[in-house]
């Protein structure tokens, strides 16, 4: 009988060593070294095996670019317009895509849905749930597809059996990390399990021309789970994000192969699963019978997404001695950089302020843009006053008080136009090549010249 084969491995980077070590060579971090135990057999019985007449020296041939053939990414319809936006258009042929989220985010429900909604034959894969479960979640949704098929499994040799029988159109893996292949005797989740059952899956769908959905875990530190050449090998990686005490959910591309990186998709979490919103300004922006101070409205964007968004503020007096300094869904560190600005560029003095500052709807935003909406807010507390209802603010703060320019500040504009509002305060080196439109743009160089404006 053969002694086993070990090899530690490091749970953050993946890299390999014979034997343990301290600190990792590749991500420089101390104690990530783990054993694992790895038998190769002679026959992978992977997606690959039995295959006869596919693999030798006349299969592989290198050509060059005028002997390749192009016929265009054909584009399938998920039936969501929000994760075809983020895909960039829809999954493609052959594609390989990796969603990941907080446990309980609604990853699962996503992709749920786009099983049971489309018109392909779907094959959703669950090594977590049992077929019973996933039937009462997709009654819940409220949508039968007699061309979904479910299986709970997490063998990967049985699994490409059934999809050599199947042949699906698309397949849902729910998850990576519960899958394990009979050729390495770790255990499931392991860093060698994930990586060999990520190279099979990505084998079959190049192959055999099948989009293909991972569902990964994530760690504590909010990183994908397992090696970091799980994400490299995927064509797209897809984050699920949201506070789940919030409804609002934001699912974005940090990489994709066959489009935009930079666009979002939101959803709204309700007692039937996740709901696209369409139009997210609409309901970040709080309705009320009569205008409150130290509330204003941001023209701000999120990956290339314009987006207005409802900015509050509150200024009081500091009990203790020491001023607080608070904010949900913005920088800490910056809105202390707009306070020590106002102060010291603007005169205005709130050293001995007590300052909350809150993003509506629970949205987390790192948009520069929002620097100006969230300066009025503090001074509409500040003074008690009411910032006129129908104006927007776009612009970025910088040191010395002045209004700098912004990204995008067309389509910000456009959708401020869109909703009804009447005018809206920019940089007035934003101005260079706009478009006329119906809003009345109002450029500023400085902070204190917004308060000829902004006022009741």
């Amino acid at each position: 009988m053969s002694k086993p084969k070990t090899t530690f491995f490091c749970q953050n980077c993946g890299a390999s060593s014979p034997k343990w070590v301290g600190k990792c060579n590749s991500c420089g971090l101390w104690n990530t070294y783990v054993e694992e135990v790895v038998v190769k057999e002679k026959s992978s019985g992977g997606w690959d095996s039995g295959s006869s007449g596919k693999s030798g020296p006349g299969k592989y041939k290198p050509k060059t670019f005028n002997d390749i053939h192009s016929a265009g990414e054909q584009r399938l319809s998920t039936f969501d317009k929000e994760l075809d936006r983020v895909l960039g258009g829809g999954m493609v042929n052959g594609s390989l895509m990796l969603l990941g989220g907080e446990p309980g985010i609604g990853k699962s429900t996503l992709l749920l849905q786009l099983a049971v909604k489309s018109s392909y034959k779907v094959l959703y894969l669950s090594g977590e749930e049992s077929e019973t479960q996933i039937k009462m979640r997709a009654e819940r949704i409220g949508i039968n597809n007699e061309d979904c098929f479910i299986l709970s499994s997490t063998n990967i040799q049985a699994v490409f059996q059934i999809l050599k029988e199947l042949q699906p159109e698309v397949v849902i893996i729910d998850s990576i990390q519960t899958l394990h292949t009979n050729t390495i005797d770790s255990a499931p989740g392991s860093i060698s399990q994930i990586r060999e059952c990520a190279s099979e899956f990505l084998r079959y769908s190049k192959e055999s021309n099948t989009p293909v959905f991972l569902i990964g875990h994530i760690t504590k530190d909010g990183m994908i789970a397992g090696p970091k050449v799980l994400e490299h090998m995927v064509d797209t990686v897809l984050q699920f994000e949201g506070d789940r005490h919030h409804t609002y959910r934001i699912l974005r591309a940090t990489k994709n192969r066959f489009g935009s990186a930079s666009e979002i998709g939101i959803y709204e979490m309700i007692s039937t699963g996740l709901r696209e919103v369409s139009n997210p300004s609409e309901i970040l922006i709080t309705q009320r019978e009569q205008p409150l101070s130290g509330i204003s409205i941001t023209a701000a964007l999120e990956g290339m997404r314009p987006l207005l968004v409802e900015t509050q503020a509150l200024v009081s007096s500091a009990v203790y001695g020491t001023p607080q300094r608070n904010a949900n869904g913005f920088d800490l560190k910056r809105l202390n950089m707009l306070l020590a600005v106002l102060e010291k560029r603007c005169g205005f003095f709130l050293g001995t302020q007590d300052v909350f500052v809150n993003i509506a709807g629970g949205l987390k935003l790192e948009d520069p843009g929002l620097d100006l909406g969230i300066a009025i807010a503090i001074l509409s507390s500040f003074h008690n006053q009411i910032v006129n209802p129908s104006l927007t603010f776009a612009g970025e703060i910088g040191l010395s008080g002045e209004i700098r320019s912004v990204s995008k500040i067309e389509q910000r504009i456009s959708e401020s136009e869109k909703l009804g509002f009447k005018s809206i305060i920019i940089s007035k080196f934003n101005q260079k090549g706009l478009p006329k439109s119906k809003i009345e743009i109002i450029p500023v160089a400085k902070v204190e010249e917004c308060l000829d404006f902004i006022w009741i």
